[in-house]
């Protein structure tokens, strides 16, 4: 299935197209994205402008167009707060309707539920507070159990805030301070509920684009944005630079998209108060939004909420490039098996396995580029974008994991400022694992079923249970011996036993 969710907002309009087989695997392989500021003047005016129409029009043309072109099985377009609050905004409504398609406009708290369903299928939370920081309103609202429980809008968009009080380019201090006043007096009651045991996740461009210019600036490693904590004081310094330079100079800065340079300021300031008035160190952020919470809805049942995120983010992953299925379970079977048996020796989590387990469902995706370097391949795979409720110190180490599943000496490169300070010794640990599972499941064909671990202070005994002479397996894991003992200092010694005759 095919299907577009276009989202008309106050200064964006977008469209993404969703190509998906319900309930198993999704990813998204199209999108348009136009500038229209449809909430130009809107709050001082109380209609939308004739200019603004016309710019949201020639939007949904591009999108209806693409739609009949591509034949996509579906087109669901929302309206949000610029349309629901203009005392024209059926205008625009029945332009898109004489065009043959239906425009959904959606209430404040419908938004603010939508953004709790991206979040909730997004990330690892059961609780959180969202925040979806748009031109015209922002949503804030509360999550529990994975579900929606409150939420709101409020007047606190970036275009409007940006026309209400931001007139002087970079704006006064004055300027500054009604613009946080007022934040103030529509959100400070709900603030006050917020804890450091329930974390903050903000959605829309604003944030995104904040995000991007943070990590310009300190040459992040992963190209992500989603998962990304955004730590308090980064917040204050690219907030404090942005009051410091022209519309001008902030259309240039690394990370920024120029059609945002003149209201990014707003959305800095409100974010900048949400985090001083709450206290929080820190803000996730989600790559997620109102189009995702939407596509939710087309994908799964009610109550539209994956089982598990990251167990079904490394099952879509795999489920995308096809992976062969008997090689990969057999993998993650041996190598869950090897961490198991060797718990005594290594002492890692729970968590650690579920790393483990990913690693080795998608070790070979890089086969699917080309076997020769098919790690390196894999590696790239794996980082390029999010694995949905990892994070990203989690993510680089099941990248690292895949990139040395075959050979060399496990390291994290430039990744190695995300990691913890025992991390070395856990990839060491985890990939000796899932090397010596490749390892014993060489030849693709199930041959070795299990086997037996025993250690002492000096050896580890490994015997292999197999079908028949497993002479290939043996070889190759024979091979890992040395990383073996670097990673559980002892000397590894395999040998095997036929468990049946295998009749010819």
């Amino acid at each position: 299935m095919r299907l577009g969710i276009a989202d008309l907002g106050s200064n964006t309009a977008r469209l993404v197209v969703f190509t998906y087989e319900p309930g198993r695997w999704f990813q998204i392989t199209d999108g348009i994205r136009e500038p229209i500021r449809l909430g130009e003047g809107l709050w001082k005016q109380g209609g939308l402008s004739r200019a603004s129409i016309d710019r949201a029009s020639a939007a949904l043309e591009l999108f209806f167009d693409y739609a009949r072109a591509a034949e996509l099985d579906d087109l669901s377009i929302l309206g949000t707060s610029a349309i629901r609050e203009a005392s024209n905004g059926e205008e625009l409504m029945l332009r898109v309707e004489r065009l043959g398609y239906r425009l959904d406009v959606i209430s404040g708290e419908e938004e603010a539920a939508l953004g709790v369903a991206a979040v909730a299928n997004g990330f690892d939370f059961d609780d959180a507070w969202v925040m979806d920081l748009g031109g015209g309103s922002s949503q804030l609202s509360r999550m529990v159990d994975r579900r929606y429980e409150s939420g709101a809008a409020y007047p606190l968009g970036t275009v409007r805030l940006t026309e209400t009080f931001l007139a002087s380019d970079p704006p006064t201090s004055a300027e500054i301070d009604s613009l946080e006043e007022h934040v103030a007096r529509e959100l400070g009651g709900v603030v006050e509920a917020f804890d450091d045991s329930v974390p903050l996740v903000a959605i829309g461009g604003s944030i995104r684009n904040l995000t991007r210019i943070v990590q310009k600036a300190s040459g992040y490693p992963l190209p992500l944005l989603h998962g990304y904590r955004l730590s308090r004081e980064a917040l204050e310094e690219v907030t404090d630079r942005l009051l410091a330079v022209s519309l001008a100079t902030r259309r240039q800065l690394p990370g920024i998209n120029p059609d945002r340079a003149d209201i990014i300021v707003a959305g800095a300031l409100e974010f900048r108060w949400l985090v001083r008035r709450s206290g929080l160190d820190h803000i996730v952020i989600s790559g997620h939004g109102v189009r995702e919470g939407a596509f939710y809805r087309h994908f799964l049942p009610e109550p539209h909420l994956l089982d598990n995120v990251r167990r079904f983010s490394v099952e879509n992953r795999a489920n995308r490039y096809a992976l062969p299925a008997e090689h990969v379970d057999h993998v993650k079977f041996l190598a869950g098996r090897l961490f198991d048996e060797l718990a005594p020796l290594h002492g890692l989590t729970a968590v650690d396995r579920e790393l483990l387990d990913a690693a080795a469902t998608l070790h070979d995706i890089g086969t699917t580029l080309d076997y020769y370097r098919h790690h390196k391949h894999g590696a790239y795979l794996v980082n390029i974008s999010p694995l949905n409720g990892f994070d990203h110190r989690e993510l680089a180490l099941i990248s690292a994991l895949v990139r040395f599943h075959r050979r060399g000496n496990p390291r994290f490169g430039e990744f190695e400022v995300l990691m913890a300070p025992d991390d070395s010794l856990r990839l060491l640990q985890l990939t000796t694992c899932l090397r010596l599972a490749e390892s014993l499941e060489r030849a693709r064909s199930a041959r070795v079923i299990d086997f037996q671990v025993e250690a002492d202070s000096d050896r580890v005994w490994l015997s292999v249970e197999a079908r028949e002479q497993p002479t290939l397996e043996l070889w190759e894991a024979e091979k890992h011996s040395e990383l073996f003992e670097q990673a559980f200092g002892r000397e590894l010694v395999l040998s095997s036993v036929v468990s049946e005759p295998v009749l010819r």
